[in-house]
């Protein structure tokens, strides 16, 4: 389980007077391997230029599970549909063509220009109407793909208040605040607005409750929302965090919105943090949570706030992950994909013209299997062919291997192998895709 966070100091008692975050856990299947291969082979090639890509998160887990950022295969397509009742984010990938690059890559530039975005859409008004420019996350990549070795680097970009959030009043069940006709209120209204902006989700929304009707808006309609309240508001967040005493990571940059937008007129903010998880059948949002926080006194300055996000490795360190596919690949397979990756690459670099997949249908016939034969037949295999035909009714002989690179000692015993069966033979064995 990830461990909540304060301002990026260590968690410690739910009973402190400042408010913790539970941080993201990056969850990237297979599918988004296999898609991030295909596009660096076919179409992104050399190139390192950053790619918009889409992931979603989930608020319905659980307890014991973290708060997820999934990757999928169609992360890769911002307009693929988004799974029921998920919600949506964007972020940017850098995928580095090596090793090297992955590793000297300046992270903490990266993380400041996606914090400086952030904090522009919300000086500018930007996130108030898509507050999905709130959730922005980052991912840096390098595919090993002759291992199928996959190095990566998720990011959260969240800004911080210097002096963190200090709590009013600690979080508790909505259970124990709200009565059963407010928490079924509080679900048809969310279920209203969902349907009615044609979304899976709302990541955050405007609340006004009553003893019996619970009322929810768009975040863009704040000021004629709230023109009859005074002091305090209520905010909904859609929170993928199961924590009792933590919300997730996707209210940080919203509190910053708030402070920087409403500081002069609200001294507290009301936080329900939305979870939505169906059991055994049965619907129940009692679990969320709900607490009210301090917004400081001060105006946050014109300069982008710190900001933190970088994701931790298995190991609790701040450092990268790896994901092997190799060993769930088929040897054969893996063979082949490296094989046409060593040619991509040969072609990227060397003859952009060249049409590969013409090479590899092509049919060769070699006329002898001897010294030039088997040279010939090494090279050909190397450019992609793989349909070779030998013709020779000679037999190995003892000069023929040093000479001959596709033959061994072990072939001229007996009289010697026929010639066109045994370098056949060899080339199937040096690459069964042959």
């Amino acid at each position: 389980m990830a461990a909540a966070d304060s301002e990026g100091q260590h968690p410690v008692d739910p009973g402190i007077s400042k408010l913790q975050f539970a941080p993201f856990s990056s969850a990237l299947d297979a599918g988004f391997w296999h898609e991030l291969t295909q596009k660096k082979l076919n179409e992104y090639r050399l190139d390192e230029t950053p790619k918009v890509i889409k992931g979603y998160y989930y608020n319905g887990d659980p307890l014991g599970l973290p708060a997820r950022l999934t990757l999928e295969f169609s992360a890769f397509d911002t307009n693929a549909p988004i799974p029921a009742r998920c919600c949506p984010a964007f972020g940017t990938l850098y995928n580095t063509n090596t090793l090297e690059t992955f590793k000297s890559c300046d992270k903490k530039s990266l993380l400041e220009k996606e914090a400086n975005e952030i904090w522009e859409s919300i000086k500018s008004g930007a996130a108030l109407e898509n507050p999905l420019l709130l959730n922005r996350f980052l991912l840096l990549t390098f595919t090993d793909l002759k291992k199928y070795h996959f190095y990566y680097w998720f990011c959260y970009p969240a800004l911080c208040f210097p002096d963190g959030i200090h709590i009013i009043q600690k979080p508790e069940c909505l259970g124990d605040r709200f009565s059963l006709n407010q928490i079924q209120a509080l679900q048809k209204s969310y279920d209203e607005l969902c349907q009615k902006e044609g979304v899976t989700a709302l990541p955050y929304f405007l609340i006004k409750y009553h003893d019996s009707s619970v009322v929810i808006s768009l975040l863009k309609k704040w000021d004629s929302f709230f023109q009859d309240q005074r002091g305090k508001v209520t905010i909904g967040v859609y929170d993928p965090c199961n924590l009792s005493h933590y919300p997730g990571w996707p209210l940080r940059n919203f509190l910053i919105l708030a402070a920087h937008k409403w500081y002069l007129v609200l001294q507290s903010v009301e936080v329900l943090c939305f979870r939505d998880r169906t059991m055994q059948g049965v619907r129940d949002i009692a679990h969320s949570i709900i607490f009210e926080i301090k917004l400081p006194e001060r105006a946050l300055g014109p300069d982008c706030p710190k900001a933190v996000g970088w994701e931790k490795n298995q190991k609790g360190g701040m450092g990268p992950r790896m994901v092997n596919l190799s060993e769930c690949m088929d040897p054969k397979r893996l063979a082949e994909s490296s094989v046409d990756l060593n040619l991509k690459l040969m072609c990227w670099r060397l003859v952009p013209t060249l049409d590969l997949e013409k090479i590899v249908s092509a049919k060769c016939l070699l006329l002898g299997a001897g010294t030039l034969g088997c040279s010939v037949a090494r090279t050909l295999m190397g450019w992609g062919v793989r349909k070779i035909t030998f013709v020779d009714n000679a037999k190995i002989s003892y000069s023929n291997p040093v000479r001959q690179p596709l033959y061994e000692f072990e072939d001229c015993l007996s009289g010697g192998k026929p010639k066109a069966l045994a370098a056949a033979d060899r080339l199937q064995k040096i690459f069964p895709g042959v």
